[in-house]
């Protein structure tokens, strides 16, 4: 016989090589029982053998120490799928760094005092926060980073059961905006959102509710089946989410005599009831009403060749809600001890469908908190003369450019990843961006070693809008448009820079450290461009 060569003249082997070897003898033995002897049988050629490759395992690198705020985000992202889970965040960061809550529906005057640091919050879904300067003197402006903080998602219908489809339960779900598309199908969705409940003493209480698996999934139909799996699709017919199957015991879909009169029993599917129930701790009975939504549950990863991706969902707009929350945070201590002026991060609910409920852009939270510490510290000083000397910056994402696509881009205003911050011009008034304004932060940007790049549609494209032209028409303030781009806007899952998020964060607490120097130059400049000052 022929012993493979890795077992011939090997030294590490070692004293293993001859039990081996003999185990092969043996098992290529053969014995004749008519010739008593042993034939032995020729081994197939090594060559010819399966031979496992090398494995090495494979490990992806965490963002280097730079890009810390990346990993922060994707874990915000992940463990706050919804606008409520993402308001709360921001909420508990910032009681976290010393800030005070201030709820609505109190007296604030006897509580705000030159450098606090201070927040607010409307329907659970928008927050205001601001730190007042320590030296702040009444008739000084506030500067302003303002976003949204919804995402486009699927909102569970008030009535959302559905009637069983082959053995399927399923779930009535409308879109938010323009979700429930394509890139919706096929993926694991999860259910979260706030429910209001009754405790047992009859107090009525919101609770966060995030069921912790996927529970939902929109199939698709296979291209086996040709013309019906091309569509157009019926969004109202063919995007229904299943979210299980109907139970081999029909009395499971029967309500238990504790669960009779439940206010929600008829609307939805008892079985879901119950999921939602357990989730929190309370009764079915207890349940009152809720908003609840779908959203992806796949976390978000650092990826591409040298780790310049941050693949995730809802960067659209809680991407430059973190920024600006953190360089708030990072800024506020010079605010509260050198600074004469507001520094303020509001973010706002429903953006994606006009901003025009109480708890959007147009709601007034913005300038009910302004003008609320403009009464209380600005003495004579009127709203008015504060919102003049302040100014806005209006953040959203913004398109990166697509290699795939760089002909649907104006020629020049593509914007790269990794490179900084996004400022957007529309000569139809869809963003805020002017001369003066860009000037404006293009100098803040010299100052601190950032960069700045720019965005304008095609003459045959169309524009979207943001929440920056409402604002600044509501507070007559001076306002810009700026975003951190990304790939795949309104896709439900999409692409930034993986240093993007640490850009953005960079960008807007230079904003809050230096507007009010800034501003004192274009003040002065204002005057004697109008003759005032010789």
């Amino acid at each position: 016989m022929r012993v493979p060569q890795k077992y011939v003249n090997n030294p590490q082997v070692g004293q293993h090589a001859v039990g081996d070897v003999q185990n092969i003898v043996d098992a290529t033995s053969r014995r004749n029982p008519l010739t008593d002897r042993v034939d032995r049988l020729e081994l197939v050629p090594e060559s010819s053998s399966f031979t496992a490759s090398e494995r090495i395992k494979c490990s992806v690198p965490r963002p280097n120490a730079a890009d810390s705020y990346t990993q922060d985000f994707i874990d915000f992202i992940y463990e706050n799928p919804t606008v409520f889970h993402a308001t709360e965040y921001f909420a508990e960061l910032y009681i976290e760094n010393g800030f005070e809550f201030l709820a609505e529906r109190e007296d604030w005057t006897p509580r705000l005092k030159k450098g606090g640091k201070y927040f607010t919050t409307r329907n659970g879904s928008s927050i205001v926060a601001f730190v007042i300067g320590g030296n702040y003197k009444g008739g000084n402006g506030a500067g302003i980073i303002a976003a949204h903080i919804d995402a486009l998602t699927a909102r569970i219908k008030p009535i959302s059961k559905q009637p069983v489809v082959e053995g399927y339960t399923q779930i009535g779900a409308a879109p938010y905006s323009g979700t429930m598309t394509n890139t919706w199908w096929d993926r694991d969705l999860g259910l979260g959102g706030r429910v209001v409940v009754r405790n047992a003493d009859g107090i009525f209480k919101t609770k966060l509710l995030c069921i912790p698996y996927p529970i939902a999934r929109i199939p698709t139909l296979a291209p086996h089946f040709g013309a019906p799996a091309l569509g157009p699709f019926n969004l109202e017919i063919n995007t229904t989410p299943i979210i299980g199957l109907e139970p081999s015991d029909p009395l499971e879909n029967n309500l238990k005599p504790e669960e009779v009169g439940a206010p929600l029993a008829g609307k939805h599917n008892i079985r879901l009831l119950r999921v939602i129930a357990a989730e929190l701790n309370v009764q079915v009975r207890d349940l009152l009403n809720f908003d609840l939504e779908l959203f992806d549950t796949q976390k978000g990863t650092i990826g591409g060749l040298e780790q310049d991706f941050l693949f995730c969902p809802r960067l659209d707009d809680k991407m430059c809600c973190f920024a600006a929350a953190h360089a708030l945070l990072n800024s506020a201590e010079k605010t509260a001890t050198l600074g004469s002026s507001i520094n303020v991060a509001a973010f706002f609910d429903i953006e994606e469908i006009g901003s025009l409920l109480k708890q959007g852009a147009c709601g007034g939270l913005l300038e009910g908190a302004v003008s609320r510490v403009v009464k209380s510290l600005g003495g004579e000083a009127t709203v008015e003369q504060t919102y003049a000397n302040s100014f806005l910056v209006s953040a959203d994402v913004k398109h990166a450019v697509n290699p795939n696509f760089a002909y649907a881009y104006l020629p020049y205003h593509t914007p790269k990843l990794n490179v900084g911050i996004t400022v957007p011009w529309d000569p139809n008034g869809h963003m805020t961006t002017d001369a003066e304004s860009a000037s404006f932060l293009e100098e803040i940007a010299r100052r601190t070693d950032n960069k700045i790049q720019y965005f304008q549609i095609r003459n045959d494209s169309r524009s979207g809008g943001t929440i920056g032209p409402m604002l600044s028409s509501s507070l007559g303030c001076r306002a810009l448009d700026v975003g951190i781009p990304q790939l795949s806007m309104h896709s439900i899952r999409a692409c930034t820079g993986s240093r993007d998020i640490p850009l953005g964060i960079k960008i807007f607490q230079a904003f809050y450290e230096e507007w009010e120097d800034v501003d004192h130059a274009f003040k002065v400049g204002e005057i004697k461009s109008l003759g005032v000052v010789s």
